[in-house]
């Protein structure tokens, strides 16, 4: 074959998008982009609980679907993104986004849609792999990956994600006594199932009806409760707490701050950041909580510095995600500051895949720990695992084990790790070693 057909065979002959149901029930944009050797298509997630300096989904208002709809993300790519790719070859990546990008002309992707960019970005990227024969982790990061990274299991839900009384948003558990990341998987299914019936014999029945990332939502209103429960669900399960099981908290603490009052609405009380941050310790002194994330407001970096200085000899990961929203601008910010040792990586709060990847580049030459994150509004679309394994990240969050849009996830990472038996090792322990 001649290298110009070589080269037709990698344009992108036709863009089309499709209005789906998230997990949900409310719509989403599924971007499917076409070249003449292959078809794939990704979808775009949806948080609850978001950054205000997120790149802005494009939502239809009026009465239709209570204003969730997304024609026009889909009317974006079809008539407005689609004219600018056909034609170009699906592997220039950079290219394809900054286009799109160009197109849009906003800071935030607002005329667009993130929505519909981050599909279309997404789904590019999947032709372009397929085209080549190669998963999306190897044509990502490269056809040596390095390893597993250890999964963040949301067990049980607060905040924006339940219906309870609990402010704090996730309460998670991180596996990280194993040898491969399919055993750890499996042991943190087993603590899942062991939380479920200490809280049906604790509480009865209801309190296992599940929060919208698939973790219990019992009638509970302190963190303290709640990471005891799940310890006791560790212990039932015949693991140690701090040994074979590490803790982490999402507190999405911009939740429940008064901008006004610049307090915290916290346990039926108002609270400073100096008497969070005590509260915080206590936590950390009475559990091996090792990581949480977002623990003031979304602007206060001076805040999660002091916290992130005070845990560090406790081996306690301050991590950024409404501080950051996987933007490189304000990342730079939180560097100056020294905010966090870690970041969640969400591509659909950056718009593309490109600045994505950007994003992380900056947070691993500076020593911060990489998670990559599903979103509460989620589909059954994996490649948050893929860019887990191509970026060597050292943790993906996807949910509990429970519930199709999240274990998609997860069973992904599973395959990957049949795929390279013997090759990936997993991180466990060391994905909490800090460098710097």
């Amino acid at each position: 074959m001649s290298s110009l057909h070589v080269g037709e065979d990698f344009k992108i002959t036709s863009v089309k998008a499709l209005e789906i149901a998230d997990s949900r029930g409310r719509p989403t944009v599924k971007v499917c982009v076409s070249t003449r050797m292959s078809r794939d298509c990704a979808s775009a997630p949806s948080g609850a609980s978001k950054g205000k300096y997120e790149a802005v989904e494009l939502r239809d208002g009026g009465h239709r679907l209570r204003g969730y709809g997304v024609k026009k993300a889909v009317f974006s790519v079809e008539h407005q993104i689609a004219p600018i790719l056909i034609g170009k070859d699906v592997r220039m990546q950079a290219e394809i986004d900054e286009a799109m990008k160009k197109l849009d002309g906003t800071r935030n992707l607002s005329k667009l849609g993130a929505n519909a960019t981050i599909a279309t970005s997404i789904a590019v990227a999947k032709t372009a792999a397929k085209s080549l024969s190669l998963p999306l982790y190897k044509y990502i990061g490269g056809v040596k990956p390095l390893a597993t990274p250890v999964p963040l299991m949301n067990i049980l839900n607060g905040g924006a994600h339940a219906g309870n009384e609990l402010e704090f948003q996730e309460f998670l558990i991180a596996p990280v006594k194993a040898e491969t990341f399919t055993e750890a998987f499996w042991k943190g299914v087993e603590v899942y199932h062991s939380l479920k019936d200490v809280l049906e014999k604790e509480y009865g029945r209801q309190a296992t009806l599940v929060g919208d990332e698939g973790g219990f939502a019992p009638p509970l209103r302190d963190p303290h409760d709640a990471l005891e429960i799940i310890t006791k669900a560790i212990e039932d399960s015949g693991y140690k707490p701090g040994e074979d099981f590490y803790l982490g908290i999402d507190v999405a603490a911009t939740q429940f701050y008064d901008t006004g009052k610049k307090r915290y609405r916290f346990l039926g009380r108002e609270w400073t950041s100096s008497e969070l941050a005590d509260y915080y310790l206590e936590l950390v002194e009475g559990f091996p909580v090792k990581s949480i994330e977002d623990p003031f407001y979304e602007e206060h970096y001076k805040s999660f510095a002091e916290l992130q200085e005070k845990v560090r000899p406790r081996g306690v990961i301050i991590v950024g995600d409404d501080l950051y929203v996987t933007n490189s601008e304000l990342l730079e910010k939180g560097l100056e500051n020294r905010s966090t040792l870690g970041v969640i990586v969400k591509p659909n709060q950056v718009g593309t895949l490109t600045d994505t990847i950007k994003f992380i580049e900056k947070a691993k030459r500076a020593g911060q720990k990489i998670i990559l994150s599903h979103r509460s509004g989620e589909t059954e679309d994996n490649y948050v695992a893929d860019l887990a394994i191509a970026f060597n990240s050292d943790f993906i969050k996807a949910g509990a084990p429970a519930r199709s849009d999240r274990n998609a996830k997860y069973n992904r990472v599973l395959e990957i790790d049949q795929e390279n038996k013997g090759i990936l090792y997993y991180k466990g322990v060391e994905a909490y070693k800090l460098h710097i």
